[in-house]
């Protein structure tokens, strides 16, 4: 079979440690590292003083209109020390913390990052809809010290762009310098060291330096959490569909092997060489990750303005917008595959004692390998055309 795509190296020791096992046990194995890839913990720590944009910018990362029932809410002014969670609805063990500014509480910076829970973040990111004050600074500074990451945001750009079009001399470029310049001087002044700042807007996240932001989270994660904030990232982005789409080849690997084992047990009513439900789960991943389930391209509809049929007109997969089903699985492969051949062989092996086994095991991690790269071929190129819809809009 061959295999023109790198293989998860944290796949291996799950594979070494179900050699040698019985079928089902080396199945459980496999199952059991497959759901602990796509159930890794991150929670990210958002904060900032009333009115800085930390909502919005939850909810742009997440994918969801302002006024969406699960959102954040806007526009509140904040009165106690709560943390406020806010999973993402695709994947809800990416969990975004929207924490109470620092200036809305009477703690200095070391009570207030005990009070909210530190430890539990894997990093944090401070807003601000102007320049940087000396609590931001503060924090930052005891964040620092504790051993974590932090970013600063500068957020309403697009504010200050608007504001700015009405001069004769406008320079779009000019003027995000000098925000930029400005924010850095203000935290230099007080102490912080090479301050990075990303300039967004969280109603154009591929405008500015939303992208960039993206890029140095998931740079500066460790490797077992980079997937997990990729595949929550927002996917009109086109590096980040071929990103994602490098993520789920890594895991075909893990899902080829567990349908190897799967073919080496007779299964009663299983009507093609491979485990259905197995293609049922992966396929349901791709469509969720590159955002082509039916939520979330309504969700893209209502945050640009592109209608939901439109969107939806631009697809060419019958598996995109749809609901995955077996029976909706079976549909494609029969029109799609030499599925019968395939079949007849693999039966004919599968009942041959011993020396059989591995020849049915065999041919249903071929059968599976070309059904899995098909099924994230078509999506991603799917994903590709929305991608262009959105961010050709305009043109």
């Amino acid at each position: 079979m061959e295999q023109p795509w790198e293989a998860d190296p944290e796949m291996m020791p799950a594979m070494k440690n179900a050699m040698g096992s019985s079928s089902d046990v080396a199945a459980a194995r496999i199952r059991e590292y497959l759901e602990s890839k796509n159930n890794v913990l991150l929670n990210i720590a958002i904060t900032g003083e009333s009115g800085s944009g930390k909502s919005s910018f939850v909810n742009a990362f997440r994918d969801v209109e302002d006024d969406s029932e699960d959102a954040a809410p806007t526009g509140v002014v904040e009165t106690t020390l709560e943390v406020k969670e806010y999973p993402h609805p695709n994947y809800p063990n990416i969990i975004f913390s929207d924490l109470p500014g620092i200036g809305t509480t009477k703690f200095p910076a070391k009570k207030y990052l005990k009070r909210v829970g530190f430890k539990k973040f894997d990093f944090f990111i401070i807003i601000s809809a102007d320049r940087f004050r000396e609590n931001d600074a503060k924090l930052a500074k005891e964040i620092k010290k504790m051993g974590k990451n932090f970013y600063f945001v500068r957020s309403k750009v697009d504010h200050n762009l608007r504001d700015e079009q009405r001069k004769k001399d406008f320079s779009q470029e000019k003027t995000l310098t000098q925000i930029r310049d400005d924010c850095v001087k203000s935290l230099k002044d007080q102490g912080v060291e090479s301050p990075q700042v990303f300039l967004v807007s969280s109603h154009d996240i591929h405008l500015y330096d939303f992208p960039l932001l993206r890029e140095t989270l998931e740079r500066d994660l460790p490797e077992h959490k980079r997937d997990a904030l990729l595949l929550s990232s927002p996917y009109i982005f086109p590096d980040i569909i071929e990103k994602k789409k490098k993520v789920f080849m890594r895991q075909i690997w893990g899902l080829t092997a567990l349908s190897g084992v799967v073919a080496a047990v007779p299964v009663p009513g299983l009507s093609v060489g491979v485990d259905l439900a197995l293609l049922v789960g992966a396929v349901t991943r791709y469509v969720t990750g590159f955002g082509l389930n039916v939520a979330s391209l309504k969700r893209t509809a209502s945050r640009t303005g592109i209608p939901y049929d439109e969107l939806k007109a631009v697809l060419t997969s019958q598996l995109a917008a749809e609901h995955i089903t077996h029976d909706l699985i079976m549909k494609v492969v029969l029109q799609v595959s030499s599925r019968a051949a395939l079949m007849a062989a693999e039966e004919a092996f599968r009942f041959i004692p011993i020396v059989g086994i591995p020849a049915s095991m065999a041919l249903s991690a071929v059968t599976t390998y070309k059904f899995l790269k098909l099924f994230l071929d078509l999506l991603a190129e799917d994903a590709h055309r929305v991608s262009d819809k959105v961010l050709n809009k305009n043109k």
